[in-house]
């Protein structure tokens, strides 16, 4: 069956979905929202909630990669961002949220062309394991090849390779690309790398020997890489596609389970069930946790697409503080627009649906049924 679409005589198209295009549709059974699991698990790491934070400067710090760890998800830290260019950030991270808009994007590419310093890199995740948490840092895949014996002597338990896109076969006649299957091979830390948004791509990526996949590509809140670039992923099939590659590698390997893990396009908790609704075992949140009292962002939200020193594909988004952390993932919700008390959603829905953990929930029966926020 295809869903092909002409677009014109020349070129045909593939109908894909994004998350406000399908819904949950409620089955036989029902279940009490407190017998209802959200835990997963990722090698060795076990987690109470299927949350993990986006490695932005507007969304973790030590501090909050450390709360959030303490809540039962997973703080990532970006070991690109501020936290490893500066002893104290923070005047930096306040003047940010001031900027007017017409110089935010010249200041923050200023500020984020200081040298990274591998022993502040070492000095934050050492901030995040004191903390009693497991300790996750991300580089681009451009940075890898220079820092990650740094991140690695420095002592991570999760390393995230995350880039707009990642490709198991990095093209480039300037430069020694990173061979991601070496690379994983040779590391003694489970690696999540991505974005990936296909099926091929996705499965290529599950081959180097990733734990997990982040799926996705421009669709977060701070992107602007739709307009600046032409390129976008519909989250709902692209999750799909993804958690097919998933079931069609478990087959391949012999029975190796890679996490598929959404990345974008999450921001309200909604959209959380429907990600793992479409066959995610996990999520991961930037704007959604950016909107935190406690976030380092205070209120402003940004990528590292915003400063990028030649073309700038993001850019600083005001979200606004919702309420603290513990309200946005545990409620009370005194808002009804999907902003506070995710978790609490997610377990309404799969007690709703009758589901009792998150695999089981990925079997749920989904409608396309388009909704346009108000």
């Amino acid at each position: 069956m295809s869903n092909e679409i002409e677009i014109g005589r020349g070129k045909r198209g593939r109908r894909a979905y994004s998350f406000d295009d399908v819904a949950v549709v409620p089955s036989r059974r029902t279940r009490d929202p407190e017998e209802v699991s959200v835990s997963w698990q990722i090698d060795a790491y076990h987690f109470d909630l299927p949350i993990v934070a986006a490695p932005m400067d507007s969304v973790m710090s030590p501090a909050t990669a450390v709360a959030l760890g303490r809540f039962g998800g997973l703080g990532v830290l970006d070991l690109e961002g501020l936290w490893t260019r500066y002893d104290d950030p923070e005047p930096l991270l306040a003047e940010i949220a001031e900027l007017p808009t017409e110089q935010a994007t010249a200041r923050m590419q200023e500020m984020y062309s200081a040298p990274i310093i591998p022993e502040l890199v070492a000095q934050r995740l050492a901030e995040i394991r004191a903390g009693g948490v497991t300790v996750a840092g991300a580089l681009s895949p451009q940075r890898t090849q220079q820092l990650w014996k740094a991140v690695v002597d420095a002592g991570v338990d999760l390393f995230v390779i995350r880039g707009t896109t990642v490709s198991a076969e990095h093209v480039s006649g300037r430069s020694e690309p990173l061979n991601l299957k070496r690379f994983i091979y040779e590391l003694d830390v489970p690696v999540i790398v991505g974005g990936a948004a296909t099926y091929t791509a996705a499965l290529h990526l599950m081959r180097t020997g990733a734990a997990g996949v982040l799926v996705g590509f421009g669709g977060g809140a701070a992107h602007t890489t739709r307009v600046s670039l032409g390129i976008h992923a519909p989250m709902a099939s692209a999750v799909a596609d993804v958690a097919a590659a998933r079931r069609d590698y478990l087959d391949e390997s012999g029975g190796r389970y890679v996490h598929v893990i959404a990345d974008g396009g999450v921001g309200r908790s909604g959209d959380l069930v429907k990600a793992v609704a479409c066959g995610a075992d996990a999520v991961m949140l930037g704007a959604a946790l950016a909107r935190a009292a406690e976030a380092p962002g205070r209120g402003w939200h940004w990528g590292p697409e915003a400063h990028h020193p030649l073309l700038p594909r993001g850019e600083r988004v005001e979200v606004g503080t919702a309420g603290t952390l513990e309200q946005i993932l545990f409620g009370p919700g005194h808002l009804a627009d999907g902003t506070l008390n995710l978790i609490g959603a997610v377990r309404r829905a799969m007690a709703t649906t009758g589901y009792s953990d998150l695999k089981e929930f990925q079997r749920v029966e989904v409608v396309v049924s388009p909704y346009t926020p108000h």
